[in-house]
């Protein structure tokens, strides 16, 4: 049981960085398809603080998400483990 909290705490740390990252550039393509102001000089950087705003916002999600898909399937893995075969 404590290596399936572990295991699912580095998930969720793992969540916590990779959500967000992917999270900025999924809205940073989507600012510059979408917007064509993104970029020129009189933007000032408003699509990029847009991005950034996006995938500090995911971060506290993307732990949850990572912490909770890993210990669901954990606890389902050892639970199945341990059915006696009827």
């Amino acid at each position: 049981m404590t290596w399936i909290v572990i295991r699912s705490i580095l998930w969720g740390i793992a969540g916590l960085v990779g959500v967000p990252i992917l999270t900025a550039f999924i809205v940073l393509a989507m600012a510059y398809t979408f917007d064509s102001r993104c970029g020129t000089p009189g933007d000032s950087g408003g699509c990029e603080m847009g991005s950034f705003s996006a995938g500090l916002a995911m971060s506290l999600p993307g732990f949850a998400l990572g912490f909770f898909l890993s210990l669901i399937l954990g606890l389902r893995k050892r639970r199945l483990a341990n059915r006696s075969p009827s």
